[in-house]
């Protein structure tokens, strides 16, 4: 399997007649054999056959998240004696969904991860130390497992957190290349601090990093990359991904946004209207899966704000890439006329050594606006040290949201709960 397949370093009109072509295959697919979609073309008078480029894509409905939680079941497209492997999303926005993969489902994302991690640089050969958990439904970390088998790599499978096992692993197993949250590097820097450990003389060269957004919209490095390679010596590649999509965006060498595979899926970026944006702008990613057996969507909206480019890359791809997701569409926020979503505000509290741990609420006030606190850990409580950061916030995002010290103990269990696969560190308790 070649890990650059031709199709990604073919022209754009090449990309776009490929793309066209798996299009027809797959509304053939849904007509077939979803009962979601099969219902929603019947009702909404659908002609597949008139669909024939990506261009009219927008003459089919959406597809949202609602939809998924509310006819979960209905999107199966084969009997559950086919499902192999069940997966759920994160629910960070709602209810779960189920999605269910099959034989060829799993052998499809396997391929995806292979040719997604070898955008970052990861060959045959190359030791790579996964930092994500492989349980709790949890299908990325399956995901990397595969690709890295599939590759010919090895996987050192430690899971999340524990800085003492993760230095142990590194030392002992000497991997190329971690697969890991990026915030969480700062806690391995900061042990291998107190313990001794020369980081930059280990093993590791590369991260491919995860669940936050490692630069801002032009590329260039924000608060949170900043802070790790001025330390550590490494590369910071980002990857993208969802659940629904059962597909990844990752970046390569040029670091210009993560790649998209046209084999594997269509990306639109699309305005409230569900009309496409132009190029550069910023829209909702609104995605059609090809290849997928058991839950395959169309026109799904991922909730995710982020712009699109399709210059050539300096590595050789014409494929489609996506900028640095700029926060849930759910999750925006006017707050004295600034709108301001949580990956920026969580950039911020990265520039504090002194936070410890943070958490983000939004409420609604009694005038009927949008309400900022910030609940911070720190030992570093002066009045001073607030006023620096609400003197930071609105240097940078021209507001300043209410401030609150919480012992570290007690924030802890607010956002490290036990049955969650990520930490809590924004809660949206607006009246919708």
């Amino acid at each position: 399997m070649s890990l650059l397949p031709k199709i990604e370093t073919a022209s754009r009109e090449e990309i776009v007649t490929f793309q066209n072509q798996k299009l027809a295959k797959q509304l053939r697919y849904l007509s077939e054999h979803s009962p979601y979609y099969k219902a929603l073309f019947s009702k909404e008078n659908i002609d597949i056959d008139s669909i024939k480029t990506l261009d009219d894509l927008v003459k089919l409905p959406v597809t949202t998240k609602t939809d998924l939680q509310e006819h979960n079941d209905e999107f199966f497209c084969v009997p559950k004696s086919k499902i192999i492997d069940y997966v759920t999303t994160s629910g960070t926005l709602g209810k779960p969904v189920t999605f269910g993969l099959t034989d060829n489902d799993l052998e499809r994302l396997t391929y995806n991860e292979a040719v997604s991690l070898a955008c970052a640089g990861i060959q045959k050969g190359d030791v790579v130390q996964l930092m994500t958990t492989l349980d709790r439904r949890f299908m990325a970390g399956l995901a990397y497992f595969l690709g890295l088998r599939k590759i010919g790599a090895a996987a050192v499978r430690v899971g999340a957190g524990i800085p003492e096992l993760q230095w142990d692993s590194i030392l002992t197993y000497q991997p190329k290349y971690l697969i890991a949250v990026p915030s969480f590097l700062l806690k391995m820097i900061e042990y291998a601090e107190k313990n001794n450990i020369d980081y930059n003389a280990s093993s590791v060269k590369g991260v491919v990093c995860i669940g936050e957004t490692l630069r801002d919209q032009d590329f260039l490095p924000n608060q949170l990359t900043k802070k790790i390679t001025e330390k550590w010596n490494i590369k910071l590649y980002s990857t993208y991904a969802s659940t629904e999509m059962c597909t990844a965006f990752t970046e390569c060498e040029a670091m210009q946004g993560g790649h998209l595979h046209p084999e594997l899926i269509i990306a639109e970026v699309l305005n409230d209207e569900n009309v496409p944006v132009k190029n550069g702008e910023l829209g909702e990613l609104t995605v059609t899966t090809l290849g997928i057996e058991a839950m395959p969507l169309l026109r799904f909206k991922t909730g995710d704000i982020v712009k699109a480019h399709d210059e050539p890359c300096s590595c050789g791809r014409n494929t489609l890439r996506l900028g640095p997701v700029m926060g849930r569409k759910q999750q925006m926020i006017k707050y004295k006329g600034t709108t301001l979503y949580p990956p920026a505000m969580h950039d911020l509290m990265t520039f504090f050594e002194q936070i410890q741990l943070h958490q983000i609420e939004i409420s609604t006030n009694e005038v009927g606006t949008d309400e900022i606190v910030i609940k911070i850990a720190s030992p570093n409580t002066t009045d001073e040290f607030l006023d620096e950061i609400k003197d930071h916030f609105r240097a940078k995002l021209r507001v300043t949201p209410k401030i609150e010290l919480i012992d570290f103990e007690v924030l802890e269990k607010m956002v490290m709960l036990p049955a969650s696969r990520k930490p809590l560190t924004f809660i949206d308790r607006r009246k919708q």
